[in-house]
């Protein structure tokens, strides 16, 4: 949804970049181009005129001009501003004293309202509580239907005693979900409501009446975010006629601006709460400001990264996979061993989200965006065609084995050698990184302190030599092209066959990182 903006402010900030001193006028054109990114993002021109005098009165200030790096330093003014403007600090959901805790969710129709009950609940039941959906909107045809479907995936009760489709009272359904809820001990209820094409005094009158009649603990407006600058225009229209304590932006996946996202905290005074980023269940999460505006900046969400991976790895697997790798060699890290940790990636989310919340992976977004997910289906395939025995030892995987395993999986001979030969290679370099062994990687949690763990750093090995002979280094320099033009078509992710002809590449300044 930021792609737009973020290339936007990444070219302007490049232009900064070998500048030891700002002049004003440095400053007045980085002002001006950080304003036509806003404005082209569709942010609201009140909140991007504020942020602009708050950039160029701090951008004019001591903390640039004594800066040893100015160019970073107003890198990090603008991260603090959209820090500021997305809500500044993490608003959490407040729980009543006496259960249950009701929630309301108002918004416009089709702005997704019933599905993110379902997301909102299955969070909720990850979190240890016990929630039950409510079906108060009883006008669209199958809305309570819809809530049961989701409310089914989500492994949450749901209150649905009206079959809707213009049948009940919207008003009794929400009052009596409070006493059904104490009878069957749940602590939190969640109150979907109806909403309208458009905003109407009927929608308006009905969404107070239930907020009156359950007084709610939160009432969270619900908002897509791909409507752009009429978002705002019905968030202010909710919060004068029924009031709201937060903001919950849905389709935040989608290839809209995102101008909302900025405009609808600072317009409003209201606090975005929580961001639904794609169609599954598990594409929704509390909304970080400070996350959101690192991802903005193409600075990376390490933390968000670090959060999914340790809610899909278990303490004692990655314990057990990291004395394997630092074995000798680590020849006790089979393909077996792969497979697992291969689909426990999977389970984390698209491989093409994970690498976007890497820093600096906005260069090579259209890679990212071009990443075919089904490699590694196909690299599955293959290693469950192998035989037990040729998954603990590939070293026996010999031309005839090869040509088994790929009638078995519906690939080429080809892509079972290069899944073999890439497993290789990738054992060894995780061996070297579990044993604290990886040059240019000093630090990284977890990565190092484990059995094996060798004293000395091993020393850094030298370059290839380049003759003297000017005949002889052409011969060289031709041959490394030949070798890199190979290796460019031996295949895509996982060592299977590159689809669509686009080969995917860390930036150069990653590149220093792979050893």
């Amino acid at each position: 949804m930021f792609d737009t903006l973020s290339d936007r402010l990444s070219a302007t900030f490049k232009n900064l970049r070998g500048k030891g001193r700002l002049s004003e006028a440095d400053i007045d054109a980085t002002a001006r181009e950080i304003r036509i990114a806003l404005l082209e993002a569709d942010v609201a021109l009140p909140v991007v005129r504020s942020f602009i005098k708050n950039v160029k009165e701090r951008a004019l200030g001591a903390e640039v001009s004594k800066a040893l790096n100015p160019a970073q330093q107003v890198l990090k003014i603008v991260n603090d501003e959209l820090v500021t403007i997305l809500g500044g600090e993490t608003r959490r959901l407040r729980f009543a004293k006496q259960p249950p805790t009701v929630i309301m969710l108002a918004g416009l129709q089709g702005a997704g309202k019933t599905t993110l009950a379902g997301k909102l609940g299955h969070w909720l039941k990850e979190q240890g509580h016990s929630p039950l959906l409510v079906a108060a909107d009883l006008q669209r045809p199958n809305a309570v239907n819809q809530l049961s479907v989701v409310a089914e995936r989500a492994g949450v009760a749901v209150y649905a005693p009206e079959p809707g489709n213009g049948v009940g009272d919207p008003v009794k359904v929400a009052k009596d979900s409070i006493e059904h809820a104490r009878t069957k001990v749940h602590d939190i209820v969640i109150v979907d409501t109806a909403g309208r094409l458009g905003i109407d005094q009927e929608m308006m009158q009905q969404a107070a009446d239930i907020r009156d009649a359950v007084s709610p603990d939160e009432i969270l407006f619900v908002v897509d975010a791909m409507i752009g600058q009429d978002a705002v225009n019905t968030a202010e229209a909710f919060r004068d006629g029924v009031g709201f304590d937060g903001v919950v932006l849905s389709k935040l996946d989608g290839d809209a601006r995102g101008g909302a996202a900025l405009s609808i905290r600072q317009i409003t005074g209201k606090p975005i709460m929580f961001a639904s980023n794609g169609e599954k269940l598990d594409d929704f999460d509390a909304f970080h400001p400070d996350r959101m505006a690192s991802r903005i900046l193409d600075m990376g969400d390490l933390l968000t990264l670090i959060e999914q991976a340790e809610k899909t790895f278990s303490q004692e697997e990655a314990a057990k996979m990291a004395s394997k790798l630092a074995s000798k060699k680590g020849q006790d890290f089979t393909l077996d061993d792969f497979l697992a940790q291969m689909e426990q990636v999977r389970k984390m989310g698209s491989i093409s989200k994970l690498l976007g919340m890497l820093p600096g992976m906005g260069q090579i977004k259209d890679q990212i965006n071009n990443l075919d997910e089904r490699d590694v289906d196909r690299t599955a395939a293959i290693i469950k065609s192998m035989t037990p025995v040729e998954r603990q030892d590939p070293t026996i995987i010999n031309g005839s084995r090869r040509a088994r395993i790929a009638k078995g999986s519906g690939v080429d001979v080809s892509a079972v050698k290069n899944l073999v030969e890439r497993f290789f290679e990738a054992r060894k370099m995780m061996s070297r990184m579990a044993q604290g062994g990886m040059p240019g990687m000093p630090g990284i949690p977890g990565m190092g302190g484990g059995p094996g763990r060798s004293k000395k750093q091993p020393k850094k090995a030298k370059g290839k030599q380049r003759s003297g002979n000017p005949m002889k280094r052409k011969q060289q320099e031709q041959e490394e092209a030949a070798r890199r033009a190979a290796a460019a078509q031996s295949g895509g992710a996982f060592g299977l066959p590159q689809q669509g002809g686009q080969e995917f590449e860390l930036p150069d300044e990653f590149k220093k990182f792979m050893g």
